[in-house]
């Protein structure tokens, strides 16, 4: 649909700046969302009350209020009777994970859209702990341009994205194999992320599918990243378009800020503040025999004079739309584009990609109903919210730096994807935090899961 036929959401003028000014938004980071409703979720006054009204003493003090810091006050509880102060700069708890409805009733996400998926039986069984699931199988789509006009192809590529797109035609699994086969460029030491993306993908769908994309979301060229950084790019030899392959994904019937209220809102043990900073109120905490901190390992060490760990970042720019308002026929009745994520590749927008909440089969019943919808671009920047870790060897090596300090910190645990300076799905998360306290539960290093690689930028 054309943005002729669209209105805007409220005073979002910004929604459409190009990249230079966008990324230079600065303390402006929200400027291209309307968050001026947020409902749906539940919060307890006594929240928002700052540091008064606290006990002298806790069991642990736990810096964040995401997947790790949630995890840690409900298993400390539920398995020790602890009591915990959560306390998170921000004005909501579950993280990155935090969901609400907004003033167009749509469920959406303030960092993004969050797709649950796991093959980890003890993760699936705990968060099924609080809440209801719902099945949904994430499905990625591409809009590509190869010289013949933009085509929507599946995301990974797979037998249908290179018969669309390079009129491959196969129609097995070894056919697949042979038409890669012919066009993977052999090479047993890739030096950088091109040489990597080649040996996995042949040139073709390297340019058509992970060059610019690439580019787009870490603001290098492929031969300029790592080639860990493009070796495990996912290509599908069969015909199966789901993106995650896991035996258990589904979505929060009732989104995913529920699930952490019910995991700490009730519990007499657990106590919350929030819009309290760390750093800024860390002489007037109270007293524990345990900080749990969640947040970036580099910042807690600020004061030792080392670099900052780099992170890429994201911003979003939000648009509302009525597909059918200027009265021509909608390829997709009711919606913008035909599935939850539509990414684009190429160097023609800036943006990496488009999201289309009202795709969510959580979404409220009179939310679906809606003629119109909202959808989400998303550009990728160097400042802000801290998302993906920048994998090269001077960020290893100074993270190896602050592990050490991290290992000699007394009454002090690390825990999370900050604190580990690495991405982690949901799933991980979870694990990685039930796993951690285990640990500090036994006072000893039990045998961790190999969690692998998060899926990183999608």
């Amino acid at each position: 649909p054309r943005a002729s036929g669209s209105r805007r959401a409220g005073t979002l003028a910004v929604a459409h700046r190009d990249h230079a000014i966008m990324t230079t938004l600065g303390a402006e980071e929200w400027a291209g969302m309307d968050l001026s409703v947020r409902r749906g979720n539940d919060h307890d006054p006594s929240w928002f009350s700052g540091l008064s009204n606290l006990e002298e003493h806790y069991d642990m003090i736990i810096v964040g209020a995401g997947i790790s810091g949630c995890v840690f006050a409900e298993r400390g509880s539920r398995e020790l009777g602890l009591k915990s102060l959560i306390i998170d700069k921000r004005d909501h708890i579950g993280g990155n994970c935090y969901d609400f409805i907004n003033k167009h009733g749509f469920r959406v996400s303030q960092y993004g859209v969050h797709l649950f998926h796991t093959k980890f039986d003890r993760v699936w069984e705990y968060v099924n702990r609080f809440g209801e699931w719902m099945p949904y199988e994430h499905r990625v789509k591409g809009k590509v341009d190869v010289g013949e006009g933009y085509k929507i192809v599946p995301i990974p590529p797979s037998q249908k994205t290179v018969n669309d797109l390079f009129h491959a035609n196969v129609t097995s699994e070894e056919e697949m194999e042979r038409w890669l086969d012919a066009r993977r460029v052999a090479n047993d030491d890739p030096k950088n992320g091109e040489e990597s993306a080649l040996t996995r993908s042949g040139p073709e769908l390297y340019e058509a599918i992970f060059k610019h994309y690439t580019k787009k979301q870490w603001d290098k060229w492929p031969e300029e990243l790592d080639a860990s950084v493009l070796a495990r790019i996912p290509v599908r030899t069969n015909t199966d378009d789901r993106y995650f392959s896991d035996p258990h994904q589904a979505l929060p019937k009732h989104g995913y800020t529920r699930v952490f209220e019910n995991m700490i809102m009730s519990d007499p043990n657990i106590t919350v503040r929030l819009n309290v900073d760390f750093f800024k109120e860390r002489a007037n905490l109270p007293k524990g025999n345990l900080t749990v901190f969640t947040g970036p390992i580099d910042a807690y060490y600020a004061s030792q004079g080392l670099p900052k760990l780099e992170y890429r970042s994201l911003r979003f720019f939000e648009e509302y739309h009525e597909p059918e308002a200027d009265g021509a026929k909608s390829p997709h009745p009711g919606f913008y584009q035909p599935c939850l994520q539509l990414n684009y590749p190429g160097p023609e927008v800036e943006y990496t990609r488009i999201v289309e909440y009202k795709h969510k089969p959580n979404q409220p019943e009179e939310a679906r109903k809606a003629k119109g919808t909202v959808i989400f671009k998303e550009y990728s920047c160097d400042h802000g919210e801290p998302y993906y870790p920048v994998p090269n060897p001077a960020n290893r090596e100074l993270f190896e730096k602050y592990q050490k300090l991290a290992a000699s910190e007394p009454g002090v645990c690390f825990v999370g994807r900050l604190a580990s300076y690495k991405y982690f799905n949901m799933d991980q998360a979870f694990l990685n935090a039930l796993e951690t306290f285990d640990e500090v539960k036994g006072k000893g290093v039990l045998k961790r899961t190999e969690l692998g690689e998060g899926d990183g930028p999608k």
